[in-house]
C-alpha cells in the first residue's frame, strides 16, 4: 500500500511566492521597493491616456459604487481633482458629472481645484488600509493644495474607499502589496 502525506502534510510543504518573498532578506525587499518605480516608470508613460483611462475608471467606478450611488462625488460637480502619483510620473484629472466619474488628460489643459500627490508605495499603504491619509499628510507624504475644503471631501471619501468592491484578484495584489510594503517599511524602521 503506497503511504501518500495527507493533505494538510502536503500543502505546508509547498513553498508559495507570497512566502518566497517574505523569506527574502531585509536589504533585497528594500532594494525591491526602491527599484520598482524605476522599472514600471518608463513602460507605464509609454501606456496611452485611453488604456489608463479604461483602466482606472471602472476600477474607481466599482470602488466607490456605492458613495456613486448615494451622491457623495456631487461635490465634485464642475470641479477638477489632480492626482499625481510622484514616483511613477503618472498625474490625472477626475471630476464628477451627470452621475458618474469622469477623467481629464494633461492635453486638456485642465486647471485643478485640489491636487492630491504622493508616492505610488503611499497610495498603496492608503489603499490597502495600511496607513491613513491624515498620518501621511501630517508627515507630508501626501501633499494636498488647492480648495482645502473641496480636499477634505476627498480625503473623507479616501477615507471612506472599500478595496473588498475590487475584483478578488485586484483586492488580493492590492492587500499583498500593501503588507508587503507595511512589513518591510516596519522592519526597516526597527534596524
Amino acid at each position: 500500500m503506497l503511504n501518500l502525506p495527507s493533505l494538510p502534510q502536503l500543502t505546508s510543504t509547498i513553498t508559495t511566492p507570497h512566502s518566497l518573498l517574505l523569506k527574502l532578506p531585509l536589504h533585497m525587499k528594500a532594494s525591491m521597493i526602491e527599484v520598482m518605480p524605476k522599472l514600471l516608470r518608463p513602460s507605464l508613460r509609454l501606456l496611452p491616456y485611453k488604456a489608463q483611462k479604461a483602466v482606472l475608471l471602472p476600477a474607481l467606478s466599482s470602488v466607490f459604487r456605492e458613495a456613486l450611488d448615494d451622491g457623495d462625488f456631487d461635490f465634485l460637480q464642475g470641479k477638477w481633482l489632480k492626482i499625481s502619483i510622484i514616483d511613477l510620473a503618472l498625474t490625472w484629472w477626475l471630476s464628477f458629472d451627470k452621475d458618474k466619474l469622469i477623467m481629464a488628460s494633461s492635453q486638456d489643459n485642465i486647471s485643478e481645484d485640489v491636487s492630491f500627490s504622493a508616492t505610488g508605495d503611499d497610495l498603496l499603504l492608503i489603499a490597502g488600509r495600511k496607513q491613513d491619509p491624515d498620518t501621511l499628510f501630517f508627515q507630508r507624504r501626501l501633499k494636498i493644495e488647492g480648495d482645502t475644503e473641496l480636499g477634505l471631501e476627498v480625503k473623507n471619501l479616501i477615507d471612506a474607499i472599500d478595496i473588498e468592491q475590487l475584483p478578488s484578484t485586484a483586492h488580493s495584489l492590492v492587500d499583498y502589496c500593501a503588507n508587503f510594503l507595511q512589513t518591510t517599511h516596519d522592519e526597516l524602521s526597527n534596524n
